[in-house]
C-alpha cells in the first residue's frame, strides 16, 4: 500500500515542543485527523485536508484514518502530548485489531511526544524523579470502582501519582473523592502540584500541601501530581522546586 498513517504528538501546547519527526509527517501528510482543538493546531495548507471530529469518537475516528490510508492517502493522527498515553495510538491500534485485515497491511508509525505530566514535572522541578505512575480520572471508558482501587494501590506502593483530566463539568465530583481518599491514607503534608496548562501562555503553577488542596484548583487542563512520601519542596525566593529523590531512603545527607 502506498498510504500510511503517523500517529503524533503535538506535546503540551508550545510548538518549540513538537518535535522534528512528528513536524515532517505534518509537511508530508495529505490528510490530519484528531479532536477538534488539536486539529486547530496545524496550520492549514493546500494539498491537506483537515479532519476535526468530537472528543468521544475515537474508534470512528481511527477507522476513518485507516479507511484513508487504505486508499492510497499519508494521514497523521493527531493527540496532544504523546499519543500512547491516554490518547489515540491505542485506539487506532483497538481499530485496526477489529478492522478488515488489508487494514494491517498498512504503514503505521507512531511518533512520540511530551506529554502533560512530563512537562508538568519538568516545569515543577523533578517530582516524577523515583517511581511514579499515572492515572486518568475520566470514568468515560472505566468505572469508577477501578480508579478508586487503582489510586489505593499507588498510594500503598508509595508511588508519585499523576492524575491526567482530574476534573471537568460533567464530572465534577470525582476528584473530591480521591483527594478526600489520598488525605485519609496519606494525611495532609503530601505536597501537590496544580499544573495548568503548561508551555502555553495561560500556565499556572500551584504546590499546596494535600490538606490544602481542594478540587475546583483543577480542570481538564489541569496535571495533578501528588508526592510520594519520599517528595520534598525546596523553598526558594525566585519559587519553590517540587522532587522526588532518587533513592528510597531519601535525599543524600
Amino acid at each position: 500500500m502506498s498510504g500510511w498513517i503517523a500517529i503524533a504528538g503535538l506535546g503540551p501546547g508550545d510548538e518549540a515542543l513538537v518535535t522534528p519527526e512528528v513536524t515532517a509527517a505534518l509537511a508530508a501528510a495529505s490528510d490530519v485527523i484528531g479532536y477538534i482543538p488539536y486539529v486547530a493546531r496545524v496550520a492549514p495548507r493546500e494539498g491537506l485536508m483537515l479532519h476535526p471530529s468530537d472528543n468521544r469518537v475515537e474508534l470512528d475516528r481511527a477507522a476513518h484514518a485507516l479507511e484513508l490510508a487504505a486508499r492510497g492517502r499519508r494521514v497523521v493522527v493527531v493527540s496532544s502530548g504523546d499519543p500512547g498515553v491516554f490518547a489515540m495510538a491505542a485506539a487506532l491500534f483497538e481499530a485496526l485489531e477489529a478492522g478488515p485485515t488489508n487494514w494491517r497491511d498498512i504503514d503505521i508509525r507512531v511518533l512520540p511526544g511530551i506529554t502533560a505530566m512530563l512537562a508538568a514535572s519538568a516545569r515543577a522541578g523533578a517530582p516524577l524523579g523515583h517511581d511514579f505512575c499515572a492515572i486518568n480520572l475520566s470514568d468515560n471508558l472505566k468505572p469508577w470502582s477501578l480508579i478508586e482501587k487503582r489510586v489505593r494501590l499507588a498510594v500503598e506502593a508509595d508511588f508519585a501519582i499523576a492524575f491526567y483530566n482530574p476534573r471537568s463539568k460533567a464530572r465534577p465530583e470525582g476528584f473530591a473523592r480521591v483527594l478526600d481518599l489520598l488525605r485519609a491514607v496519606c494525611g495532609d503534608d503530601r505536597p501537590v502540584l496544580f499544573a495548568r496548562a503548561v508551555s502555553t501562555p495561560e500556565e499556572q503553577l500551584r504546590i499546596v500541601p494535600l490538606g490544602q488542596a481542594t478540587a475546583d484548583m483543577a480542570d481538564m487542563r489541569t496535571m495533578v501530581i501528588v508526592g510520594s512520601s519520599l517528595t520534598r519542596v525546596i523553598e526558594r525566593a525566585i519559587g519553590p522546586i517540587l522532587y522526588t529523590p532518587r533513592s528510597a531512603s531519601g535525599p543524600a545527607s
